[in-house]
Formats: structure tokens, C-alpha cells, sequence
């Protein structure tokens, strides 16, 4: 069982002169590409008065772009995104935001293939990193009750609605829009009609 906020496992390693792959789905909008506070706001199921404070406190700031005086706009990545959505989530099971701060420090060190391994747990008290079957038994052998966040989840949850929502690339670029497949298409129909 790993607490949040001790030191991680390595990376996944890569061959020398070879960079890993930042995102391990090439559907997921790259490091440049970024989404304005509203489409934040949605896309992780939060109010902008949260998002504006989570930003401010420098819970979970934009790592694209921060805001720069009045009428300037933040671009939040797809992995602040997904922060965004598990903060929401341990928020909604009561866990404090003392404690909240302690596992983002720890999510925000890895990348978000390395996310998409991760199940968080907590006793309402303390938050758990668990990354195999193992940890998640020991950590239930102790009788407490705890629940767990799979962020895979969320992950695939955000993957799957960030695509209607407008992006823009902080470095001025156009953003090729994906057409989506027949079977994306019929989804899409049975959910709103």
C-alpha cells in the first residue's frame, strides 16, 4: 500500500533517444491542445466557482495557459482534466481538501499513462494509491471501510465526452477535427434521440 505523497515508482521506461507516448490513446488531444474554464467546468462536473478557486489556491492550476489579468482565458490539458474530475470525485466522498491536496501533489508527478493504472482508495481519513490487486487486498484486510476511484475510469468517461467540447492549441495551431466512425455516430444518436 503506497499513502499519497511518498515517493513514486519509476516511469515507464523507454529506449535511449526515444520519448514515451504522453497519452497512450491517440484519440486523446495532445500536450499543446487545451480546453477553456466552461468546457472544464463540464467536462469534469464542477462549478466554475470551484474550478476558479481549485486555480487560484493552486489546487489544480491549468498547465497549458493561467490566466493573465481580466479577460484572459486558462487552457486546462486533458490530464488537468482528468485531476479536475478525481478531485470532484473524493470531494463528493467526504474526504478533506487537506488531504485531497496531498494525492493530487502525487498524481501531478505522473504521467497519464501511468494514471490510468492507478485506483485511488480512502478510509475518509487518508488517501491510497493502489496499483495492483495485491496492495488493494492488503489494504482491505484491515477492516476499515474504504472506497476506492478508479481514475482508468474516469479517464475513459472524459475521453469519451472531451471531443464535443471546443479546444484550442496554445501554440496558435489549428486542431484537425476527427469525424467520428458509424458506430460513434449511432451512440451519439441513441444518447440524445
Amino acid at each position: 500500500m503506497v499513502e499519497a505523497g511518498s515517493p513514486q515508482e519509476p516511469l515507464v521506461p523507454v529506449a535511449d533517444g526515444e520519448q514515451g507516448e504522453l497519452f497512450p490513446d491517440s484519440s486523446l488531444p495532445d500536450e499543446l491542445v487545451g480546453y477553456r474554464g466552461p468546457a472544464a467546468c463540464q467536462i469534469a462536473g464542477i462549478t466554475y466557482r470551484q474550478l476558479d478557486y481549485w486555480a487560484r489556491t493552486k489546487l489544480v492550476a491549468p498547465s497549458i495557459r493561467t490566466a493573465h489579468g481580466s479577460g484572459s482565458q486558462r487552457l486546462y490539458s486533458f490530464k488537468d482534466i482528468l485531476v479536475l474530475k478525481v478531485v470532484k470525485r473524493l470531494l463528493d466522498t467526504g474526504v478533506s481538501l487537506q488531504n485531497i491536496r496531498v494525492a493530487v501533489d502525487h498524481l501531478r508527478l505522473r504521467g497519464v499513462r501511468d494514471l490510468a493504472r492507478v485506483t485511488l482508495f480512502s478510509d475518509g481519513t487518508t488517501v491510497y494509491e493502489c496499483t495492483s490487486p495485491e496492495e488493494i487486498v492488503d489494504l482491505l484486510q484491515g477492516g476499515q471501510g474504504v472506497f476506492g476511484i478508479a481514475v482508468s475510469g474516469a479517464m475513459q468517461e472524459i475521453s469519451g465526452t472531451i471531443h464535443e467540447f471546443p479546444a484550442e492549441r496554445a501554440d496558435g495551431g489549428t486542431i484537425e477535427t476527427v469525424t467520428p466512425d458509424e458506430l460513434t455516430q449511432r451512440r451519439n444518436a441513441r444518447r440524445t434521440g
